[in-house]
């Protein structure tokens, strides 16, 4: 069979992440006004979204927001809440092969949770093909840069989208999300691990620490099971493919 066309693969991403725009949509009004209230500029909020296009780190940071400006710990603290590009990086950067150098770098840029989650999901089944990343990629980076400009635009004239539960909306996406990746008990291992370490941090540790403590212990368990793999007699089938066939 012909691979896919640039154009169609294009289209299979833009529509694989239109519902996950949808959830973009409040959460990057929500942002806006936030960044509105601390002063910021409809500008400044745009240009904010469209270059460090990190919601989480900037909700931490505008939420840190104050004059004079505390840049120390700003950087500090969204750089532990962004720390899991660098592993989420390193994943991606396996998939790469048919990139060019600048469109490597584009799509590292590019990369959300969302955007990482649907190319590992895509790896499963076929080659990442550069037209399906950017598909899923640059619709969200448009979304996420213009619903921050509106919402900075408009102020606090918008309400608070968080009190009709539009904060939870990224939250329900990439949950979504995850479950295309369940291989079986393990992968449950390998969730409910990190799901675990995370919530103890977060009752004990200060900060965004629980973040990185959470995506390290599901990288330990994943990779802990990885060797109890490689240890099988090589004519062992894995349990759960024995029960999969």
């Amino acid at each position: 069979m012909s691979s896919p066309s640039r154009s169609a693969d294009f289209r299979r991403g833009v529509f694989d992440i239109l519902p996950v725009l949808a959830a973009a949509v409040p959460i990057g009004l929500l942002w806006g006004t936030l960044a509105a209230g601390k002063g910021f500029t409809p500008f400044e909020a745009w240009l904010t979204s469209a270059t460090v296009f990190a919601g989480a780190a900037q909700f931490v940071a505008v939420d840190m927001w104050r004059d004079p400006v505390p840049l120390l710990l700003i950087v500090v603290t969204t750089f532990i809440v962004n720390v899991r590009h660098l592993l989420m990086g390193a994943s991606l950067q396996r998939h790469l092969g048919a990139f060019s150098g600048p469109g490597g770098l584009l799509a590292m840029f590019l990369m959300t949770d969302e955007s990482w989650a649907f190319a590992e999901r895509k790896v499963l089944a076929e080659p990442l093909r550069p037209a399906y990343y950017f598909g899923v990629a640059l619709p969200m980076w448009l979304v996420w840069s213009s619903a921050s400009l509106a919402g900075a635009i408009a102020g606090r004239s918008l309400g608070d989208p968080a009190v009709y539960g539009f904060d939870f909306a990224f939250s329900a996406m990439f949950i979504a999300i995850l479950a295309g990746f369940w291989r079986g008990p393990r992968t449950g291992a390998v969730l409910a691990m990190s799901a675990l370490a995370a919530a103890l941090a977060k009752l004990v540790i200060p900060g965004a620490w629980y973040i990185v403590i959470g995506g390290g212990a599901g990288v330990l368990v994943a990779a802990l099971l990885h060797g109890e793999d490689d240890g099988q007699d090589p004519g062992e089938k894995p349990a759960e493919n024995a029960e999969a066939a």
